[in-house]
């Protein structure tokens, strides 16, 4: 049924009985089903999925928001109409399948968590201007949040410059001429996709930039290798924000080389590095009793874990 509303198949006999509540369907599915049929070429159809949409809850419409096939009339419906609902705007930012810009309609209604989730996703973030603009202004976000925000609207391109941004991204066209001057003339756009899209060299030099978001945006890369992370993790001019971002990824901090390096870094957090203290070995701890380029309280507490586990070594002979 689903399946034949979205499409148009349906038989308006089907389409009547869906507005007036008379089949048997999830919450979610009516509420995303009327959406569509207040789209109907048939006007008497569409006023009244129209009517009874109002006498949806908003809980039915967030568990349709939620669903990764969502129909785009659903989106629409919910940033043009209901936005300002409690979860709306949030849960149209989590999904990854509705449009950004349809997202900026919502942007005023954006929690904390909704703006972070498209924080979480820079790739959508960075093509839509409208939305970048519309969180410019949002009085929820953290103080954290407005300041990678401020940095994302610096010399946001229009539209054709997003799609140049997307192109140059490639790393054939990377490869044409020296990378260091090309993300020089790149706008903040252009090297968040570069970061995002483009090859390892780019995501080596970009994790280095100054701002925070392209930094963010390395981190995101669906190219991004464990190789790429245990050489971040070891970078001692990363900004203590970037490493905290590594330490709080459960994938990478599978990888015991990741653990390592941050552990020895001294831009590390030192609340994070003492946590990952317990995990190194007594070989690698030893080393750590002795680097002179770590907080001192890091220090210290290593040469004690490391005596405690020589005692422990010798009690057990």
């Amino acid at each position: 049924m689903r399946t034949e509303i979205r499409s148009g198949r349906a038989h308006r006999e089907r389409k009547l009985a869906i507005c007036s509540g008379s089949l048997p369907l999830s919450p979610e599915d009516r509420a995303e089903l009327l959406a569509v049929l207040a789209e109907d070429s048939d006007g008497d159809i569409a006023d009244q999925a129209a009517h009874k949409l109002l006498t949806i809850s908003h809980q039915a419409f967030v568990a349709a928001l939620e669903r990764p096939d969502a129909d785009l009339r659903l989106f629409n419906y919910c940033a043009t109409e209901i936005a300002s609902k409690p979860c709306i705007a949030d849960a149209l930012a989590k999904n990854r399948s509705c449009p950004r810009d349809l997202v900026a309609r919502a942007a005023g209604h954006l929690t904390s968590a909704g703006i972070q989730s498209l924080l979480d996703d820079l790739d959508g973030l960075s093509m839509s201007s409208a939305l970048a603009e519309s969180l410019a202004g949002s009085v929820h976000a953290t103080p954290e949040q407005m300041e990678l925000i401020a940095e994302l609207s610096k010399g946001l391109p229009e539209e054709q410059q997003v799609r140049e941004a997307v192109k140059a991204a490639e790393p054939v066209s990377v490869r044409r001429q020296s990378l260091i001057q090309k993300i020089s003339n790149m706008t903040v756009v252009e090297r968040i996709q570069l970061a995002i899209k483009g090859p390892r060299e780019a995501r080596t030099s970009l994790i280095r930039d100054s701002n925070k978001i392209i930094q963010r945006a390395v981190l995101q890369s669906p190219r991004l290798t464990e190789t790429d992370v245990e050489s971040f993790a070891s970078m001692t001019n990363l900004s203590a924000d970037i490493l905290r971002i590594i330490a709080a990824n459960r994938g990478f901090m599978k990888n015991y080389v990741i653990v390592r390096n941050l552990t020895n870094n001294p831009k590390m957090p030192l609340d994070i590095s003492l946590r990952l203290l317990l995990r190194l070995t007594p070989t690698d701890l030893k080393h750590l009793t002795v680097n002179k380029n770590i907080p001192e309280t890091l220090r210290s507490m290593a040469v004690k874990l490391f005596r405690q586990r020589m005692v422990s070594q010798h009690d057990e002979a």
